[in-house]
């Protein structure tokens, strides 16, 4: 079997500290022995543990740099050249699968939502939906969640039957609570977004829905493709289709009240608080303290991109707030390392680079800027329009507008990086190095 995991989303309600490159799945908010582990790391590591399947990611170019961060260079990657919703993207996703890693078309594929923080038997119900779709000749198989309550925020399955898998009798669009209710009456689960198929099957419908030759070809068309779910395009349609019954632990963490019920430390960062403060969660990552007293049910988040303060039954408002103003990024990851912009005048900005070991940016000019490097720490070797350099701390390197250049990190290695020259829009003016 192979597990494609869906890595998408823009971040908005988990802002201050998610963005446009850095969604709630690369938040490092859990804690795996004593590090702090993000829900893309969580996940991996519990397919590793759980499954014995090779994993491929589907994402947009902008997150590529933070799994590569998280996960390592060695992960398998799809990128989408823009965002078409999850038929395109399971299409692309499964395309590269046989065209390009040559993958047999008698196996299995299971397609899985990225952040979903659940327990290692949620794995363990994965591995049935491949068992199922074996034994009982099935073109999909799904995967269902067991309710806790009668949600207005799920699509609903009605199942055939009670039994743990089921053929399934119809879907249900997100209801209002009393509907749902009914459906519960039902034995109806929740779509949890899990779909188990044989390589062919999704080869053959992504041909019958898409006119392409191969993976490639389907690249280059991939910006012209209908925005459809997976859902719509196949799910509802087809007829020989049943679902698994997961009756574990599930949450889907995708706004503060529900992340805060989740996370490992009701603080993280610099933070003080007093013996009155009561349902609170602080997230401090700013280098100053925030001190809390007296609060009950608030969330506060502080951030390079904001600071939010909010009451947590008040959070279904943020979105739209957001949405507002421009969210410029001023945290994100690389695949080398960190960037954070610390400052932005009308001709200058500057950014403090943290490089991992062994990493290096990539080789790259600036047409109008001029840029200074301060070398804070560590040891690092600098490459000038083909001229290299070993830097140590202390060391301050000029390189002028049009010269080609980067770094690479012999040591971990931090940078105080200050260009000077048009500036442009802060997202404009972000390189990828």
């Amino acid at each position: 079997m192979r597990i494609v995991l869906l890595s998408g989303g823009s971040g908005k309600r988990l802002w201050p500290l998610s963005n446009e490159v850095r969604s709630k799945q690369f938040l490092k908010l859990f804690k795996n022995k004593n590090n702090y582990e993000s829900m893309v790391q969580r996940v991996y590591r519990q397919i590793e543990s759980n499954l014995d399947a090779p994993v491929l990611i589907a994402t947009s170019k902008s997150q590529v740099s933070s799994i590569k961060n998280q996960l390592g260079d060695k992960v398998s990657v799809c990128i989408e050249p823009t965002r078409r919703d999850t038929f395109p993207a399971i299409a692309l996703a499964c395309s590269f699968l046989k065209y390009e890693q040559n993958v047999s078309d008698d196996e299995y594929v299971c397609v899985c939502p990225v952040d979903p923080y659940v327990d290692d038997s949620y794995f363990k119900t994965i591995g049935k939906l491949e068992t199922y779709a074996k034994k009982n000749n099935s073109n999909l198989v799904l995967m269902g969640i067991n309710p806790s309550y009668p949600s207005d925020k799920y699509g609903y399955i009605i199942p055939k039957s009670q039994d743990e898998v089921s053929d399934v009798l119809e879907f249900k669009e997100k209801p209002t609570e009393e509907i749902a209710k009914t459906y519960i009456k039902q034995n109806a689960v929740w779509n949890a977004g899990v779909f188990c198929f044989k390589l062919k099957y999704l080869i053959d419908k992504s041909h019958e829905l898409i006119k392409y030759k191969d993976y490639k070809d389907l690249f280059s068309k991939y910006s012209e493709l209908t925005k459809i779910s997976f859902d719509y395009a196949v799910v509802e349609k087809e007829k020989s289709i049943q679902v698994v019954r997961y009756s574990g632990s599930w949450k889907d963490v995708g706004s503060w009240d529900m992340m805060t019920n989740v996370m490992s430390d009701k603080n993280k960062g610099i933070v003080y608080t007093d013996d009155k403060c009561k349902d609170t969660n602080i997230i401090n990552e700013l280098e100053i303290p925030i001190v809390g007293l007296g609060l009950n049910n608030i969330i506060v988040v502080g951030s390079e991109d904001g600071i939010l303060v909010s009451e947590k039954n008040s959070l279904q408002s943020l979105k739209s707030i957001v949405d507002k103003f421009d969210n410029e990024v001023r945290v994100a990851e690389k695949s080398w390392g960190t960037y954070q912009v610390i400052d932005v005048g009308t001709s200058s900005i500057t950014i403090k680079a943290c490089l991992k070991k062994g990493k290096h940016m990539s080789y790259h000019h600036h047409q109008n800027r001029e840029e200074t490097w301060n070398i804070i720490s560590g040891k690092g070797e600098i490459t000038v329009d083909g001229i290299k350099k070993e830097v140590i701390a202390g060391d301050v390197i000029q390189i002028n507008s049009g010269c080609n250049h980067t770094i690479k990190a012999i040591t971990d290695l931090e940078i105080i990086e200050v260009q000077v020259g048009k500036i442009d829009k802060l997202d404009k003016y972000k390189v990828e190095k």
